[in-house]
């Protein structure tokens, strides 16, 4: 909508003339949980984010140097066989390197292979760091090109490779530049999750028990039943006691949460969300011991620290902190860090304030499922609830430290 108006300055001579420009854009997309997207005979991967009956016709495919390794034979022969015309970029895509400049790379092999500015969506392939160095160059390239994405890790499907936001790290801030420009379809497939190291299997799961503390107490039983016996499975079918029933009722659980809290809020103009439960403190404490910490890591360490802070404010009663805890053990997460000092935890916050627009909106959890904001938490409040958290014994799980930092 388009309104015009014209008044007169009192102490001006000539008309003032202003325009209000009141529009709106439809944003819709898929998520799609499904298996077998290298299978040569399934077109979902080859057809996805184009018009129905069009041509699968040409692809940039990005992809993470360790999934490359693991499956770019794979993935080339699906593409073939599907009369994709295609180029590989290969991206050794990782939290030290999510930079501009990898987004700059990406962008000059984009404008290499010459891509449609519609109908050829880049598809990427990988963890959260990459197809958020994806999504961000495709939101620059012509100002808005179409991208896929296909997460590789856990953390990926269930909370990076879902929603509206790209990013990149600045100057030792987690994420500071960025846009929101989210996937035509993001494609979830658990057989990806057979060749990922424990560690990695943790660390998404731990955004699995951020949906399950403020949201759902169902999911959080099941990470309680079932969460060591998913890691051991690594998520599948194949193998498992219960043909990977529990696997994907956890992750189709936790999906759903997520979009749900997602889907009414994606530009963030709402900056009350409960999804910034465990991101409160962990961006300054994950950048801080970059390359140690792994993102869902931090953010389980942050958990940990809210649940204490919620335990002393009387939200959160003593049993359910213990069994918090205990969940958190049970799934080889940390629940503290050698960084985590007192004055690093009053710089989170600190800088936490400035991204919520002044405000703290700190989430903490009342009860198992439920959450509220508060926006008093004093320094000396930081500094009992570090030592109450330590009295609790924090510590790292083992499988937390048994691979490296890379996912697959």
């Amino acid at each position: 909508m388009l309104q015009a108006s014209r008044s007169r300055r009192p102490a001006a001579r000539t008309p003032h003339h202003t325009w209000q420009v009141t529009t709106s854009e439809v944003v819709s997309y898929q998520v799609v949980l499904s298996t077998g997207l290298l299978d040569p005979a399934n077109p979902t991967l080859a057809t996805a984010g184009v018009p129905q009956g069009t041509r699968p016709g040409r692809r940039l495919v990005v992809v993470d140097a360790a999934v490359h390794a693991l499956h770019g034979a794979r993935i080339g022969d699906y593409l073939t066989r599907q009369a994709v015309a295609h180029e590989v970029f290969v991206v050794d895509a990782h939290e030290s390197v999510k930079s501009m400049e990898t987004v700059f790379e990406i962008v000059a092999a984009m404008d290499a292979f010459g891509i449609s500015r519609r109908r050829e969506p880049v598809i990427a392939i990988g963890g959260g760091v990459l197809t958020d160095l994806v999504g961000l160059a495709t939101s620059l390239y012509r100002r808005s090109t179409p991208y896929l994405r296909v997460p590789t890790t856990l953390i990926g499907m269930v909370d990076a490779g879902i929603g509206a936001k790209t990013g990149v790290n600045f100057r030792q801030h987690k994420n500071r530049l960025g846009t929101y420009h989210p996937s035509a379809v993001t494609l979830d497939d658990r057989e990806f999750l057979a060749t990922l190291c424990p560690r990695h299997l943790c660390n998404g799961l731990a955004e699995v028990l951020k949906m399950a503390m403020v949201k759902d107490p169902v999911l959080f039983d099941q990470l309680e039943a079932h969460g060591p016996r998913l890691i051991e499975e690594r998520m599948q079918a194949t193998g498992s006691a219960d043909g990977g029933a529990a696997a994907e009722d956890v992750m189709a659980r936790a999906i759903h949460s997520m979009l749900e809290e997602l889907h009414s809020n994606l530009w963030e103009h709402q900056l009350q969300r409960l999804v910034d439960f465990g991101h409160s403190f962990s961006p300054v404490l994950e950048m801080t011991a970059l390359p140690e910490l792994l993102h869902g890591e931090a953010v389980c360490i942050d958990m940990a620290f809210s649940s204490v802070l919620a335990h002393r404010r009387g939200l959160l009663g003593r049993a359910d902190l213990e069994r918090v805890l205990r969940v958190m053990r049970g799934l080889a997460l940390p629940t503290w860090h050698p960084v985590c000092t007192a004055d690093l935890m009053a710089r989170g916050l600190a800088d936490t304030v400035k991204h919520r627009d002044g405000r703290q909106l700190l989430p903490l959890p009342v009860g198992i499922g439920r959450a509220c904001f508060v926006n008093d938490v004093s320094r000396a409040e930081l500094d009992a609830a570090l030592a109450a958290l330590l009295d609790l014994g924090g510590g790292v799980g083992t499988l937390a430290v048994s691979c490296g930092n890379r996912g697959a």
